[in-house]
């Protein structure tokens, strides 16, 4: 049996630039791991099928879970007939801008690529992904990176200042489906990714603070009010900086003080039950 990590990520900025004639947006973000995780587990089975294992009863064990799709497009491009045994141990929120899914189904195609001894490389891994979903090919390589196209093409960065990263979601699921058709791309106020890209790259905390930035989030708090209150409470209970990740509509702040991480947290824990206070990891994965 084989055992891989597979961590939320938060967008330190995301940017819309336009709508492509495929259908999908142009996008520009900057994105970095966090140590909150699902714990995958693979096991090969001789019955010459995929099945999927889930601990959260809300996510789907079939054909609609990415993880499964990352199997089956393996073994389908490689001509696999071996079965394989998928357990899902999830800690990562479900439907929450966090790329838990997407992580599954990288973590899926490192172990299978371990598994199967299939030796390819991070980047022939992250181009599979791309099949599957947007963030997939960014969770493949993890760490930090600028994310372009759809989000397939991956430049590496620095790895985020050292802070706590308090990530609080309401009791509410976001479609990211939804949230993109209500962007109106022509009013979009575009965040600094210049400036966040120089935070990183000089170790500037204050910086990457005031570059955050993310053009969904308006249209998540317009649809849904309470992703408003959450990032209200998160500054008013002393977070240095505060942003949504993703479509959301998970809020996190960061906090540089270890000794006011508890009064985030717990402040937070008054208003909603997932509240997580973690690092920023900001390390790729090697592949062996």
């Amino acid at each position: 049996m084989l055992y891989e990590k597979a961590p939320a990520k938060i967008n330190l900025t995301l940017d819309v630039l336009h709508k492509r004639p495929d259908g999908f947006h142009e996008v520009e973000m900057i994105m970095t791991t966090v140590d909150l995780a699902d714990r995958v587990w693979l096991r090969p089975s001789n019955d010459g099928h995929i099945n999927i294992k889930v601990s959260e009863r809300f996510v789907p064990n079939d054909r609609k879970n990415l993880a499964y799709q990352a199997a089956d497009l393996l073994r389908r491009k490689y001509g696999i007939r071996d079965g394989v045994e998928i357990m899902l141990d999830k800690k990562i929120p479900v439907a929450a801008g966090l790329a838990g899914g997407s992580s599954d189904a990288a973590a899926t195609l490192r172990g299978l690529n371990r598994l199967w001894k299939l030796q390819l490389s991070a980047d022939e891994l992250a181009d599979i992904g791309s099949q599957i979903g947007s963030d997939v090919s960014f969770c493949v390589h993890g760490g930090t990176a600028l994310a372009t196209g759809r989000g397939e093409k991956i430049e590496h960065l620095p790895a985020p200042p050292n802070c706590w990263v308090i990530l609080a979601k309401p009791s509410i699921s976001v479609s990211t489906a939804d949230i993109y058709r209500n962007l109106d791309v022509n009013s979009i106020k575009h965040p600094d990714t210049a400036g966040m890209l120089e935070a990183l790259q000089t170790g500037d905390y204050g910086k990457m603070c005031a570059s955050l930035g993310n053009v969904l989030e308006p249209v998540t708090m317009k649809l849904h009010p309470q992703v408003v209150v959450l990032k209200e409470k998160m500054e008013q209970f002393g977070a240095d900086a505060v942003l949504m990740s993703g479509s959301g509509p998970t809020v996190f702040g960061f906090v540089r003080q270890e000794a006011r991480v508890s009064r985030v947290y717990n402040g937070l824990k008054g208003f909603c039950k997932e509240v997580h206070a973690v690092r920023m990891t900001g390390e790729r994965f090697l592949l062996d």
